[in-house]
């Protein structure tokens, strides 16, 4: 979310424009709110997070991808897609400057010496190439992050989602047959953005971290991710949660609100289809037994909230075993990563899908909503190679 004032100038970005006095300052002097939304119910906005919202409008127009991508509402007048996300990266460069000053010894001296040798890695979906690549360029140049000159371009090293998160996977112990006989692995980045598929075998030797993978499958990038589980009831207007839902109760108003909380919660915790699934959405006296609301909580039956992770779930499934049959090389392993996968549904259904056909679904445990950044962050450091399709 970015707050513009009248004349066009931005005020809040990111967490600082969610805080409660800068909704009050903003009605007050009348400043323009960015959302990255959709429309849900007559007045109502479901927000989408910044980077989804920028790969929504310069993804390529070919390869997967639902419905919702083609109808994503266009940005303020006079703003384009680069300017914004100049304003998101400068916002985030910001935040790491108070970071680092203000929790390292001497934190002005050490940022004053890093400030002209910084290099950034920035990953981006499977399948990106020059136009988008072009395009984030010229928002770190526009955001003053590095000089617009051949060795200040030197400075941005971009990488897609799949290759970082194969690096994350090295790092947290890849199957032992992957790397002894070269075994092919799928590593599925199941994010809160995209879903990125990617197919890779190890060439030759046994030290992980220096020998080369490379790509035996075309990568693939699907919007059928964590953030389309929450749109997709209204989007698609199911029976549950859908725009007509709570139509005739009191309660309708608060549909974008009881969204919200079931992304944040009941979606996170939904492990078994058998059982009834709560939101928790307001106070115990709130109760309109008609629409199963009581103490605040609305209740939903578990098959149709596994409706609603249904076409994530199969767009995973389908993709992997498609690459499983075209690929040169047997595949053995499949690693599920991403914000996405630490659903205990998602993870069973996929690897209740996959296994019976001989694949090895494997699920790290160690901060795998953080694999495309610490595996970006792996890659740099350790410069491991690997080598594309």
């Amino acid at each position: 979310m970015i707050y513009y004032d009248e004349e066009g100038h931005v005020q809040a970005v990111g967490a600082e424009a969610l805080q409660d006095r800068m909704l009050e300052t903003a009605l007050e002097e009348s400043w323009v709110k960015t959302e990255w939304c959709i429309p849900a119910c007559p007045g109502q906005l479901l927000s989408l997070n910044a980077p989804l919202r920028f790969k929504l409008l310069i993804r390529p127009k070919s390869g997967g991808s639902s419905d919702f991508t083609d109808n994503i509402p266009p940005l303020p007048p006079g703003k384009s897609v680069v300017q914004v996300l100049t304003y998101f990266l400068q916002y985030l460069q910001t935040c790491a400057e108070a970071y680092i000053k203000g929790t390292h010894a001497n934190g002005q001296v050490l940022w004053d010496s890093i400030l002209s040798e910084i290099d950034y890695v920035i990953s981006h979906p499977n399948g990106w190439e020059g136009y988008q690549q072009s395009q984030i360029r010229q928002a770190v140049v526009l955001a003053q992050l590095i000089p617009d000159t051949m060795k200040g371009h030197s400075w941005v090293l971009f990488m897609m989602e799949g290759e970082a998160s194969l690096h994350f996977t090295i790092d947290n112990g890849l199957p032992p047959g992957v790397i002894k006989d070269g075994e092919g692995i799928i590593v599925v980045d199941a994010g809160g953005g995209t879903i990125n598929i990617s197919a890779y075998t190890k060439k030759a030797g046994y030290d992980s971290k220096t020998d080369t993978f490379e790509e035996i499958a075309i990568p693939q990038c699907h919007f059928f991710s964590s953030v389309f589980v929450s749109i997709r009831p209204v989007y698609n207007d199911l029976p549950c949660l859908g725009t007509d839902y709570l139509k005739e109760s009191d309660y309708h108003d608060e549909l974008e609100h009881i969204i919200c909380c079931f992304d944040k919660s009941t979606k996170v915790r939904f492990n078994n289809d058998q059982q009834p699934q709560f939101i928790r959405f307001s106070g115990t006296r709130d109760n309109d037994l008609l629409y199963n609301i009581q103490f605040g909580q609305l209740k939903l039956s578990g098959t149709d909230v596994a409706e609603i992770f249904e076409p994530s779930m199969r767009c995973i499934t389908d993709s992997v075993s498609k690459m499983v049959t075209n690929t040169h090389k047997p595949i053995k392993h499949i690693v599920l990563v991403g914000g996405f996968s630490v659903s205990d549904w998602l993870v069973s259904k996929v690897s209740q899908v996959l296994s019976p056909k001989g694949l090895n679904v494997v699920h790290p445990e160690n901060y795998v909503n953080k694999a495309v950044s610490n595996g970006a962050v792996s890659f740099y450091l350790d410069q491991a190679p690997t080598k594309g399709v």
